[in-house]
């Protein structure tokens, strides 16, 4: 996720991602109380919550640094970064029912 302020925010729920957002931009995330509101940026689904946990490893790691801004603009369809992200998702290369539902909800 990330807010006006260009704060980002990476976690992992077993909610449908709109469902999170929804906690997050009412204050029910400790967290991300004070830097709403928050809008989503990318999302990843994964079978295992250990697969998920990762992952989040994975991407925290990289401390904001290039290759999570590459990441992100990649999904967003971003030529090397250039163009802004206008709030698409990344659902995956074989995308569950569940996302894409989640992608229509989004785009509706």
């Amino acid at each position: 996720m990330k807010n006006e302020k260009d704060k980002r925010y990476i976690g992992i729920t077993k909610l449908l991602p709109n469902e999170r957002l929804n906690k997050h931009n009412k204050g029910d995330v400790k967290s991300t109380k004070f830097g709403r509101p928050w809008k989503l940026v990318y999302v990843e689904e994964y079978d295992s919550y250990n697969q998920a946990r990762n992952r989040e490893k994975q991407i925290k790691s990289w401390h904001g640094g290039n290759a999570l801004k590459k990441l992100i603009s990649k999904s967003a369809g971003s030529s090397n970064g250039r163009t802004t992200d206008f709030g698409s998702v990344y659902l995956g290369s074989n995308p569950s029912l569940a996302a894409l539902e989640m992608k229509n909800k989004l785009a509706g």
